[in-house]
Order: C-alpha cells, then structure tokens, then sequence
C-alpha cells in the first residue's frame, strides 16, 4: 500500500517538512514546527528567465560540457564584446571534477556520472520528485494522521488482556480444572514414580478417568467464550481492550477513523481466538496464535497482524489530549494524513 498524501517530515532535511503527493515530494518545504496547511501547498510561479549578457553564461549552461581542449574555452581567451585575444593568454579550462556551484532541484549537467549531486547538496539529497530507485526512505504512513502503535506498546497490551482473561479462567474454569486433574492424576503419577526408579515397562498403568476427554473440550470451549465474551464487544464500540486503553493504541478501520463496529470486530477475533479450541489437537492452536502474534514483524508499512488484514483495521496510538502537555515523539505532533 501506497503512502498517503499529506504533510510528512523530509527524510533529506528532518528540520522541514513537506508535502508527499503519493508519489513525490510537492511544493517547497516549510519549518518543521509550523502548521501545514489544509491539502497541498499552492502552486508556485514559474521562475523569472534572467537574461545572459555576458559570453561566460554559455560555460556553466545546463548540460553545457566544460571546455577541456588547449585553446582558449568561449569567453575566456578573448575580451569580452571583441573577440581579440586577453593581454592574459588563453585561461585553462576547469581540471577534473569539475561541477557547477548550484543548479535547478534535480538538475545535473551532460554527461555527468551516475550518483552525481551539486557541490554543496545536504546529505541524503535525492533529484525532486524521487524517481524509482531512490534509496531514500519514504514518510512513515499515518492513518487518519494518527501514529502506528509500536510492536512494544502491542504486546505488552495483549500481555495485559492475556492475564485479565486468565484470571476469569480461574474463576469459571477453576472446577472443571480441578476435575481433570483428579481424573489424570493416577495416570501421571505411576509413570513418573516408575521413570524415577528406572522402570520402563508400561503394564498395568492405571487407566485415565473415562471423562477426561470431555472435560478438555469443556475447558476449551469456557475459555474460548471468555476470550470472545472480554474483546469483541469493548473492540466493537471503542476499539480498545482494557489493555490497549492502558498502553493508549486502539484499532481503526483503514476506510475511516470510525468504531470497527461487531461484524469487524468479531471477524479480527476468530483468526486469534478460534484457534484455542485447536489447542486439543496437539497445540496446533498454540502454533497458528503465534504466527498471528508475530505477523506485524514482518508486514510493512502498516504493521498489519493476520487479523488486521483479514477485516482491513491498524493499530494506532491514541493521541494525548489537547489539555495535556506536547508529547516528545521523534516527530512533531501537528502532522496530517
């Protein structure tokens, strides 16, 4: 996905700030600390022609070559105006590596060898406009103009969720726990009294209980509807947990800044959620839940899990309030999409 058009810090001057088309930069750049305007910056006059009086102008003309030959170069073995030969001999034309003093943005003259920059040019200058190939970095997209939660303030987020939705395991599924255990402590407990004393025959182990099985997949199925019953419903209407209101990122739909609403909601949460009823079959839950927790790594720009993508969302950070003092972000905060 593309960057958004709007007002982005320059990556070649971070003390401006430019506007970014989707394509390249346009327009000339402002103070990084004033207040962009709404949309692109107006278009700019076309510059003033300046007349060239002088023979001499033709030597540093765009895409002109340097005069390299022993006579003299135009405007230099001869008087101005008279063509006779200067009371100073012939000038020596400019030696190896030459280049002009300045030039138009993005101009470079005849000939000249790939990489070249003008004389002068602040590092990470790159031809207006940023062709394809630029090695530059382009601005790091804003949703709506809010900032991409970081990979921290997420997982710590969902650490917080994980150990809310525990607890309400431990209460609701505290008894049936305990059941399981009962019903497979006999089993576990001979194997590993017989491992200890180094006997590995496995004749009349005890049985384990009859409803263990069932017990599992009730135990799944609680916990499952105590994960869905906790995130579904505050991720519908605020688009924030308890632990995303605490770390101040929410989920956003990439279409509009505007509450996922159940559908969304409820689609980002079975690609994680359902999983746990897998958690059976030999914890091939516990393996797809951690490819979906790891996916943001990987995706750019918009550090997008498996669920973001599945119902189109990205996780912000929820901006300070108007009332509270500037945040000390690497970017200024005043930024729009």
């Amino acid at each position: 996905m593309s960057v958004q058009p709007g007002w982005y810090v320059d990556p070649a001057d971070p003390e401006t700030r430019r506007y970014w088309d989707g394509e390249g930069w346009l327009g000339a750049p402002i103070p990084v600390d004033a207040t962009p305007p709404d949309g692109p910056p107006p278009p700019e006059p076309p510059p003033v022609p300046v007349a060239q009086t002088a023979p001499d102008a033709a030597a540093t003309a765009p895409g002109w070559p340097p005069h390299t030959g022993s006579g003299p170069a135009p405007g230099h073995g001869t008087q101005p105006g008279h063509g006779t030969p200067s009371p100073h001999g012939p000038q020596p034309g400019p030696g190896p590596g030459w280049a002009p003093q300045a030039g138009p943005p993005g101009w470079s003259p005849q000939g000249a060898p790939p990489g070249w920059t003008p004389q002068g040019a602040p590092p990470g200058w790159s031809p207006q406009g940023m062709p394809p190939g630029w090695p530059g970095r382009p601005p790091e997209p804003r949703p709506h103009g809010l900032r991409l939660a970081g990979y921290g303030r997420r997982f710590v987020a969902r650490l917080i969720d994980f150990t809310i939705v525990f607890a309400l395991n431990a209460l609701v599924n505290g008894w049936f726990v305990w059941r399981l255990i009962d019903e497979m402590l006999p089993y576990w407990r001979e194997v590993f009294r017989r491992a200890f004393a180094g006997d590995t025959s496995t004749d009349n182990l005890p049985q384990i209980g009859e409803q263990a099985g069932l017990l599992q997949v009730v135990i799944l199925l609680i916990a499952t509807a105590l994960w869905l019953a906790y995130e579904v419903p505050a991720m519908a209407s605020h688009g924030q947990t308890f632990g995303k209101r605490v770390m101040r990122i929410r989920a956003v739909p990439l279409a509009a800044d505007q509450p996922l609403g159940f559908a969304r909601a409820f689609g980002r949460w079975t690609t994680m959620g359902l999983p746990t009823l897998l958690w059976y079959c030999a914890g091939l839950g516990l393996v797809l839940q951690l490819v979906d927790a790891l996916s943001p790594l990987f995706d750019h720009p918009l550090r997008q899990a498996l669920h973001d993508k599945r119902v189109q969302t990205v996780v912000v950070e929820v901006p300070a309030s108007t009332a509270s003092a500037p945040s000390n972000d690497d970017q200024p905060p005043g930024d729009t999409p």
